[in-house]
């Protein structure tokens, strides 16, 4: 399967200007519009092994970097700042993937970013979001505080979640995917931290853990396409 991969700049409006990356296998379906996590950018290899992952499987992504890691400070950007990133990001990629069923979400801090941008107003196209980590809490301070402005989200949301993720306690988000109903999707990563990744005595690798990730993100967005 051929694989196109373009680097782009991405305009937000009255905010400037960052980094983006489309990877586009032929004839996909799809495009997952992928933002990253706090401390790492769009082309950490956690991204980078996800975009690769998801073209593999027929599928496109959109990666970008917010404003502060573009300029490469160490705080993240204001939840205004981040959701107009998020935004620009929703728009350029369905104005670049004609056709394609659009997905939302990210890593982290940029999934979070993501479902909060959609509550308070519907991104145009999106007909799902899917997290890849979702920040519940901080770590060992448990609490399902970040979680309430979910319920303000009409489309399907998918969470996969590691078991041994410090920053979503499954105790707490177990409930909170309940509450959501059905339009909430909760799959676990046996044995995965916050990145996925495993211990040794698991039995299996990081990769075979992405693995299994990457297949369970990929048949989710088929379902929507």
């Amino acid at each position: 399967m051929a694989v196109k991969t373009r680097e782009l700049k991405l305009d937000i409006e009255r905010v400037g200007t960052v980094s983006a990356i489309l990877t586009q296998p032929d004839k996909a379906r799809a495009c997952y519009v992928l933002a990253h996590g706090a401390g790492a950018d769009m082309r950490h290899s956690f991204m980078a092994k996800v975009a690769a992952g998801l073209a593999d499987r027929g599928l496109a992504t959109f990666r970008f970097n917010f404003p502060y890691m573009e300029e490469k400070k160490g705080r993240p950007d204001q939840p205004a700042v981040a959701h107009a990133t998020v935004r620009a990001a929703v728009a350029e990629a369905a104005r670049l993937c004609p056709g394609m069923t659009l997905v939302a979400g990210g890593k982290s801090f940029g999934g979070r970013m993501t479902s909060q941008a959609q509550s308070k107003a519907p991104l145009p196209e999106v007909k799902g979001l899917a997290f890849l980590g979702f920040p519940l809490h901080a770590a060992k301070k448990p609490s399902s505080e970040r979680a309430e402005h979910l319920a303000g989200i009409a489309i399907p949301m998918l969470f996969l979640q590691g078991t041994r993720d410090e920053l979503a306690d499954l105790g707490h988000l177990r409930p909170v995917i309940a509450s959501l109903g059905a339009k909430a999707t909760l799959h676990e990563v046996e044995g995965g931290d916050h990145s996925f990744a495993v211990l040794k005595r698991s039995g299996r690798t990081n990769d075979e853990a992405l693995t299994e990730v990457l297949d369970t993100l990929a048949a989710w967005i088929n379902s929507l396409a």
